[in-house]
């Protein structure tokens, strides 16, 4: 049972992966046509929000009371990892290279890896820590390398980007433990979307919409048609597959899984926009995806109370996830 679950919280995140990842090729003909990257977002956030309402309120049983007594997680979920993920993304692309802020962002894996070691003071296992340079290399291949100036005030938003992502993966290997995991995410959305909005109407983000048809997978449609589309696949499903694939994984395991989405968006734009993967991104896809087997082989500790029914005292077998 326990290998089947395994093997589900895998085909989530991966399926969470390729989600994300397309994100870019659903989203780039409303970024084309004259939209803001901030308006693209709320949108999307918010054609979610809509879609998850009336499940997230069926998982609640329609009780809104559980929402209240988890009412300081879900304003953390919303507020840092849906919406200021988002806002210091796209203020961290106006001073550095988009490429810097990605492969700072992606680094939320390694930041779990060094966290649980700073908490437990365990070393992690040599397999952990292989597995993690194996990702960050693949991810340098696969983004490149930034060039360009480095502003500090860009860097210091990527960071705050990259800590987001990290609450992301940690709220979600315990949301189950408060809330139905879909209620959580739809709730989150609804404050992320606030959030933003306010950001929006006091100038902080941009917001520019273009209504009119735009081009899409190779022919034109309304722009609602790329909109809905982002909003259900790679925001409503995304994050609600992502967040199942981390109560059943583990936050870094699921975070490891979560680079994929960087090889399912090189994977997606070569066959939906055309646009060719070269040697070097085809390399560090294959190095991301080692790296995610590496953290996968991650020896488990030994459960105290399986090594006492086992007739022997808890040795601890390496570090746990964090």
């Amino acid at each position: 049972m326990r290998n089947s679950r395994g093997m589900l919280g895998i085909a989530l995140g991966l399926a969470a992966g390729l989600a994300f990842g397309a994100g870019g090729v659903f989203v780039k003909p409303l970024l084309e046509s004259g939209w803001s990257p901030g308006a693209a977002v709320l949108a999307r956030i918010s054609v979610a929000a809509v879609i998850l309402a009336v499940p997230g309120l069926v998982a609640l049983r329609f009780d809104l009371r559980p929402l209240w007594r988890a009412r300081w997680t879900v304003l953390v979920y919303g507020l840092v990892a849906v919406a200021g993920v988002q806002f210091a993304f796209y203020a961290s692309l106006e001073r550095i290279p988009v490429s810097t802020t990605l492969l700072i962002e992606y680094l939320a894996p390694i930041a779990l890896v060094l966290f649980a070691w700073l908490r437990t003071r365990r070393r992690p296992q040599a397999i952990v820590l292989a597995g993690s340079v194996l990702a960050i290399g693949g991810l340098v291949l696969v983004i490149g390398p930034g060039g360009g100036s480095l502003d500090p005030l860009g860097l210091a938003f990527a960071a705050i980007a990259m800590i987001g992502v990290c609450v992301y993966y940690a709220i979600g290997e315990r949301a189950a433990e408060q809330l139905p995991p879909i209620a959580l995410v739809a709730a989150g959305f609804v404050v992320g979307a606030v959030a933003l909005a306010i950001t929006g109407a006091v100038g902080l983000l941009p917001m520019e919409a273009v209504f009119t048809e735009v081009p899409f997978l190779g022919g034109s449609a309304p722009w609602w048609v790329p909109l809905v589309t982002v909003g259900v696949v790679s925001t409503a499903f995304a994050y609600v597959a992502g967040i199942a694939a981390i109560g059943m994984l583990g936050s870094r395991l699921a975070a490891f899984l979560g680079l994929s989405e960087v090889v399912f968006a090189g994977i997606v734009g070569w066959l939906l926009l055309g646009e060719a993967l070269g040697p070097v991104q085809i390399l560090g896809g294959i190095l991301i995806l080692a790296g995610i087997v590496c953290v996968r082989l991650e020896r488990r500790a030994i459960e105290p109370t399986l090594a006492v029914e086992l007739g022997g005292e808890p040795v601890p077998t390496g570090s746990r996830r964090p």
